[in-house]
């Protein structure tokens, strides 16, 4: 597991969010608008004006840079099978701060990539074994205007060590031999991991599960990246906000 925690380019502070979020703050936004941010999420779609700053977390394990552009990462083209697993469809929305202004950053890279059901990463060979040729549950978009990205994938299973999440990567371009990177862990609650985990196919990865207080990665990220996930159709959706200082 990588200790590089570092990142190319710099992420939007805190402070500097805040402030982009309108001259009243968080309190100026009108009740409609709220109302259609709560609507947008619940849909499994962030919604647009929003510029949220989130923490750079070590690479860990394990990115493969398979260049694989798909929405859909469930299967693994090497024999075409699909990963078991409740269904999970992740949105992240990517923004930019140029100028002083917050906008949508479009042509931004963005891998995601994590666990099966079982535990085991595609691709990489480790004490659990080799997947070495298979690229199951990875893949990249490229955001579009909006600055959206879409991923269809199951609900992350468990391996000891480590809380349940999946691994993102945003690379955008920033001028001629120049680009910013932004790798960070997405997280989920621990009651809503209890349900899926007790159901098949998850069952022995569950058993050995690290609960996220206990996760020092987790503790990094200081609730800042938690992904609010919501129940949709036979599975689950969230959406998730980033915000990436580009120039």
């Amino acid at each position: 597991m990588s200790g590089d925690d570092t990142t190319i380019g710099r992420v939007l502070t805190r402070r500097r969010a805040l402030a982009l979020l309108g001259a009243g703050g968080i309190g100026g936004l009108a009740g409609a608008r709220l109302l259609a941010l709560k609507a947008a999420r619940a849909q499994g779609a962030a919604a647009p004006g929003v510029c949220v700053a989130r923490p750079a977390l070590t690479e860990g394990p394990y990115f493969v840079d398979v260049k694989l552009d798909r929405s859909d990462i469930r299967s693994d083209p090497a024999d075409g099978t699909r990963r078991p697993g409740a269904p999970l469809r992740i949105t992240l929305r990517v923004s930019r701060l140029a100028g002083g202004a917050c906008a949508p950053l479009p042509g931004a890279v963005v891998d995601v990539w994590h666990c099966d059901a079982a535990g085991a990463y595609s691709g990489v060979a480790d004490r659990g074994g080799s997947t070495v040729g298979h690229a199951f549950l990875r893949g990249f978009q490229t955001t579009d205007a909006g600055g959206l990205v879409a991923f269809t994938t199951i609900y992350p299973g468990a391996y000891p060590g480590r809380a349940v999440h999946v691994h993102f990567k945003v690379r955008a371009a920033a001028g001629p031999g120049r680009a910013h990177e932004l790798t960070s862990q997405l997280f989920f609650d621990d009651a809503l991991t209890d349900r899926v985990h007790a159901r098949p196919p998850y069952a022995a990865a569950s058993a050995r599960r690290m609960r996220n207080e206990r996760d020092g990665i987790f503790r990094q990220a200081k609730g800042q990246l938690t992904l609010p996930v919501a129940p949709s159709g036979e599975g689950y959706a969230g959406a998730f906000d980033l915000a990436l200082e580009v120039g």
